[in-house]
């Protein structure tokens, strides 16, 4: 199993001068920190107009100052939105990221999660899929070959040759993300990997990733002639501390993190200084305190290895550790992150061989996986925080 760390750059409200250049500031540190503690990658969002939930709009800018402060942890887009990006500018920007990081990059790719990132860009939300698609046959060919062109429905593309070429040949490793449940098979039919959110519970985790592999085994279909990338990760809270009470303590901001989540994927845009999520945040857990969800990663050394060794079990490739939430504060993550590499994560990844080694006997179909039926896990355990709509934009 490998492990990497999850940045969506939250900010509360409220705010103040410098705040958002301490947060960056103090990101690159964690990972220059989990890069010599042996984290395997670094994965930063790309969002719009998400205030409080994602100040994180920028994310190729973040990663190449991240490539030049680190050595070995690579370096994931998780992910890039291909319905707000032209491919001929991602394609520019991560090769140039690929070669800046000596070949450390992973490429995720997505379609954007509300009209609140969407509109600004004149996408329409019921379009994202066929425009993600196009995006995706227009974008891949521009890395490795000379001359391009393509005409398709959203994007057109005269016959030039995009430079540079990434060095890692013929593409950096390609995932998807996916924000629903049922989305971790159109990643594997696509022959890309899942960048999914935590399951509720084992026995879903088992199910899914059953249904992962035996799409991606049965059912493959790529847009275009890209290479694929086997592999399901998932994401999931996460805080580390001598004891379960003092993790639960600590980890606060994994539940204002849910919190917003929901919020924006239920509403539309907020009308910028009318409401702090912050705020709305301790009314809801003031009225419907939530425990962190048993899959989460939050509690004492021992409670983490058997969660994992839960994962483990299930054959999940990586466990993406979302800890930079609410107001968890730089010193807490940090110490947090050493104990984990001390006291957790070596043995799972010195047991990574016998994962590929599994995986390779499914892709080859020397093992079979049952057909589980994973419409008792399609939703994820999450806050509710209801709607507001009288302070939203419509």
């Amino acid at each position: 199993m490998k492990f990497g760390l999850f940045y969506e750059h939250q900010l509360p409200k409220p705010w103040h001068d410098g705040d958002e250049h301490r947060l960056l500031k103090e990101s690159l540190a964690q990972i220059e920190l989990a890069d010599r503690l042996g984290y395997d990658v670094a994965w930063e969002v790309e969002h719009h107009f998400l205030e409080e939930y994602s100040h994180s709009s920028a994310p190729e800018v973040f990663l190449g100052a991240a490539s030049q402060r680190t050595k070995n942890i690579r370096l994931g887009h998780g992910i890039i939105q291909l319905t707000t990006n032209h491919p001929a500018r991602v394609a520019e920007r991560v090769a140039t990221l690929d070669l800046l990081s000596d070949g450390r990059v992973e490429l995720g790719i997505g379609e954007g999660s509300s009209v609140t990132e969407l509109h600004p860009f004149e996408r329409r939300f019921r379009d994202k899929r066929a425009v993600w698609e196009d995006a995706v046959r227009c974008l891949m060919p521009m890395f490795w070959k000379e001359g391009w062109q393509y005409e398709g429905e959203h994007f057109k593309f005269p016959l030039r040759n995009v430079v540079p070429k990434p060095l890692q040949k013929p593409h950096p490793p390609l995932w998807v993300a996916c924000s629903q449940m049922e989305t971790i098979r159109m990643a594997a039919r696509r022959g890309m990997g899942a960048l999914a959110f935590q399951f509720v519970n084992a026995e879903g985790a088992q199910a899914w990733v059953n249904a992962y592999y035996n799409a991606f085994v049965h059912e493959l279909d790529t847009l275009t002639d890209y290479q694929t990338n086997p592999n399901l990760a998932i994401v999931a809270g996460f805080m580390c501390a001598p004891t379960d009470e003092e993790a639960e303590r600590l980890a606060d901001g994994w539940t204002f993190f849910q919190f917003c989540l929901a919020f924006y994927g239920k509403n539309g845009p907020i009308v910028p200084g009318t409401m702090s999520l912050w705020d709305e945040y301790q009314q809801w857990r003031g009225t419907s305190e939530k425990k962190n969800p048993g899959t989460s990663l939050i509690g004492s050394p021992a409670t983490l290895r058997a969660r994992l060794k839960e994962f483990e079990a299930c054959h999940i490739d990586q466990v993406i550790l979302l800890f930079q939430a609410g107001r968890t504060p730089h010193e807490d993550i940090c110490r947090s992150l050493e104990l984990f590499a001390r006291e957790v994560m070596p043995e799972f990844q010195e047991r990574d061989a016998a994962q590929q080694r599994w995986k390779a006997a499914v892709l080859a179909g020397n093992i079979a996986l049952a057909e589980i039926d994973t419409t008792p896990y399609q939703k994820r355990a999450i806050a509710d925080p209801g709607q507001r709509d009288q302070q939203l934009l419509g």
